[in-house]
């Protein structure tokens, strides 16, 4: 027995070995002979593999809406949404939180990202970091507030670092979710919302990287827009809280302004300077025909709402109102609201708050 076998012997008889029995970590048929196929072959197996993911995101939206709920509801009361996640997961929570403030104008602290390791596993991998339960328990004991709602990533759904974050956050009063890939998780009856995503065996087994990583960057894809929605951060199905930090977005800003409101471009540049740059003020000037200082009261009255749902079970679908291309005088009626919707618009019209 040489020295090196001698050490490895030695090494793994003081390191942990756990063998998981996820689906993540079972073999996919369709792949066995991948190394024999060839490139053109490998690539129609994944993409075929890949197929799978949004049908199984759609097999759990109920879920992913009572979590949409929760968040909301959170953030509405000054509370936080956390993420706590390790390796490919994890990342993609950093990832997640770190286009919402850019995006939807978000405040910095509404999504805070934690990942296994620290910042250097954003680049790296940090050995055995996913596997301390202990490390985890104590950030979520050290961030994590009563009120505040806390998502755990991991797509085995046993993670040691994400379990122990979130049953400290239970301890401490805070709603708990946890996203994997193994429907069958144990830990599924340990949390508020349990969103199993059935993806199956990965076409390199146990490469989570692929499908489970797909999957969850979809859910969170569809989580943090629909609660940015809820908050008032989109009208109709345009962005009207983003913040421009390049020339691109600048622009774009301008072509939000002419989508929704009909106005020339000139028109919308003048609004919007006006505005200071916030992009929703200038909307609701616009569409109201209201003086900026109206419109940015009469979103402070609307908790930021520009419209609102028609009714508690439907949202409102039709489209927003498109005015005619010309500004009209200040105070002058732009749009009449209309039934059945509530308007930061019908605010500035009536002068309600």
């Amino acid at each position: 027995m040489t020295a090196g076998r001698v050490e490895r012997d030695e090494l793994s008889a003081v390191r942990p070995v756990v063998r998981v029995g996820a689906p993540t970590e079972r073999r996919n048929p369709h792949s066995v002979d991948l190394d024999l196929m060839s490139t053109r072959d490998v690539l129609t197996v994944i993409n075929d593999a890949d197929r799978r993911v949004p049908a199984a995101v759609a097999a759990v939206l109920d879920k992913i809406a009572e979590t949409v709920d929760l968040a909301v509801a959170a953030l509405r009361g000054g509370h936080r949404v956390h993420y706590f996640g390790a390796g490919t997961s994890g990342r993609l929570g950093v990832l997640d939180a770190a286009e919402l403030a850019p995006t939807f104008n978000s405040p910095q602290h509404w999504f805070c990202s934690h990942l296994a390791g620290g910042p250097d596993a954003m680049w790296r991998a940090v050995e055995d970091a996913e596997d301390d339960d202990r490390a985890g328990a104590a950030e979520a004991a050290e961030c994590v507030r009563p009120g505040d709602l806390v998502v755990g990533l991991a797509a085995s759904g046993r993670t040691p670092y994400v379990l122990g974050a979130l049953a400290a956050s239970r301890a401490q009063g805070a709603g708990t979710v946890l996203l994997c890939a193994n429907p069958e998780a144990e830990a599924a009856s340990s949390v508020d919302v349990f969103i199993g995503v059935d993806t199956g065996p990965e076409v390199v087994t146990g490469s989570t990287r692929m499908k489970a990583g797909t999957a969850q960057k979809l859910v969170l894809n569809t989580f943090s827009t629909a609660v940015m929605v809820r908050l008032g951060r989109v009208y109709s199905n345009l962005m009207i809280d983003m913040v421009a930090t390049n020339a691109k977005l600048r622009g774009r800003m301008i072509s939000i302004l002419m989508e929704a409101t009909g106005c020339a471009e000139e028109v919308c540049r003048r609004a919007l300077h006006e505005a200071d740059g916030d992009l929703k003020t200038a909307l609701v000037s616009l569409v109201s025909g209201a003086e900026v200082s109206a419109a940015r009261a009469a979103l402070a009255r609307s908790a930021d709402q520009v419209r609102r749902r028609a009714g508690p079970a439907r949202l409102l679908t039709r489209p927003a109102p498109r005015p005619r291309p010309t500004r009209p005088a200040p105070g002058a009626t732009r749009v009449t609201p209309r039934s059945g919707t509530s308007f930061a618009l019908r605010i500035v019209h009536r002068g309600v708050g």
